[in-house]
């Protein structure tokens, strides 16, 4: 219960400081998603240029769909692994992002005022 204005001001407090503390946690997951992001994409654009390179050098029109198969494969199970890996950042994100506010659930502070309300 807030009885004075002490109390209410270390409330506000601790209030700005789990928001600021969450939106650290933002800024760190958006970074690492957008690092994966790029890692991602680079790798990917590596793998289907020398993929291409592979198909275009191939002696036989039987060996270049070898290679493309290969290709398709090997990019579909890196895309499901990267998308996985990303979903992990995400749900990992959320939960760091919610810490601070763990202590508030089920805690609702009441003021003086209020009460007489009800």
């Amino acid at each position: 219960m807030l009885n004075s204005v002490d109390d209410l001001t270390k409330f506000n407090q601790e209030n700005v400081d789990a928001a600021m503390a969450s939106l650290g946690h933002i800024s760190k997951g958006v970074q690492a998603i957008a690092a994966g992001a790029v890692d991602y994409t680079k790798k990917s654009l590596e793998q289907s240029t020398a993929a291409l390179e592979k198909i275009l050098s191939a002696r036989s029109a039987e060996r270049a769909f070898e290679i493309q198969s290969d290709y398709v494969k090997t990019a579909y199970e890196t895309f499901i692994a990267e998308s996985n890996r990303m979903s992990e950042l995400y749900a990992d994100m959320a939960k760091e992002v919610y810490r601070p506010f763990e202590r508030y659930v089920g805690k609702v502070p009441t003021f003086p005022i209020a009460q007489g309300l009800s």
